[in-house]
């Protein structure tokens, strides 16, 4: 019932919806190289629509891709994923919803798609989470999800699509496990992301054979960057800088005096003094 057209519609009204809620990092820097990895992985998928990629600010571990190709990655993914096969393996996951037209299939199949009441019923996972929260439709939470189905079907297609780039696809089993772990500590910005896209036993067992059975050894994989690094600790120094005022005011910091300084007058304001 859904044609490309009708599916981009769809999503871009979605994702107006939600750039009107949240907040979004506006650092040229960071949005040019999630792009960027976005659009290696895209190039290697089945996607049919052109992907448009934006980062929002918030710490939660999240990524959701709309019906249509509009993507948004939270900063708190970037910052949680330990290197750049991770990140791209999770948006390879998100991209596959997009290509094997998850939303707009369980749009069909179900006969919910009333946009004007229920506009977010059908995204799975942490899209369905995040979206829900952002422009706050009460939607009961069993249909955020998608089906067992679906989402092994994102699962297999994502480590497909990360693999043909020639990023390592078992980092996005690692990027996983290492979730589970801090979900049984009870973090909670993972725990509230993940509460509707679970990576069960059985998900990771099938990932793995789907590596060892059906993706050949490479000789080398890419597995970060020196990049990744470098845009990691820029969104830090950017969380860092934020205030309340917009993110305009800089920390304060103490600047010690040197002894010859002594008879300088103090037009450079105060400065920390040690005890004789």
């Amino acid at each position: 019932m859904y044609s490309l057209e009708r599916e981009q519609t769809w999503g871009r009204q979605l994702a107006e919806q939600v750039e009107k809620q949240a907040r979004m990092v506006k650092d040229a820097e960071v949005n040019a190289y999630v792009n960027r990895v976005a659009q290696l992985i895209v190039r290697n998928s089945d996607a049919q629509v052109p992907f448009s990629v934006r980062i929002i600010d918030d710490t939660t571990v999240n990524a959701f891709a709309l019906p249509g190709g509009f993507f948004f990655v939270n900063s708190g993914l970037v910052l949680a994923a330990e290197n750049e096969a991770q990140l791209a393996g999770v948006m390879a996951h998100e991209i596959a919803h997009v290509a094997a037209r998850h939303a707009t299939r369980s749009a069909t199949r179900m006969e919910i798609f009333n946009l004007a009441s229920f506009p977010l019923l059908m995204f799975g996972g942490p899209a369905g989470y995040a979206a829900r929260q952002l422009v706050g439709f009460a939607v009961p939470m069993s249909y955020l999800k998608f089906g067992r189905d679906a989402e092994r079907e994102a699962d297999l297609l994502g480590l497909q699509y990360a693999y043909a780039a020639g990023y390592d696809p078992a980092e996005f089993v690692h990027f996983f496990e290492a979730l589970r772990a801090q979900q049984k500590r009870k973090l909670s910005l993972v725990a509230r992301a993940f509460a509707t896209h679970p990576m069960t036993d059985d998900r990771i067992q099938r990932a793995q054979q789907e590596i060892a059975t059906r993706l050949p050894q490479k000789d080398e994989y890419l597995v970060t960057t020196s990049e990744f690094d470098e845009i990691k600790a820029r969104l830090r120094r950017l969380e860092t800088s934020q205030s309340v005022d917009g993110g305009q005011a800089v920390a304060p910091t103490l600047r010690r005096r040197h002894p010859d300084d002594k008879n300088r007058k103090d037009e450079d304001g105060p400065v920390l003094r040690k005890p004789n």
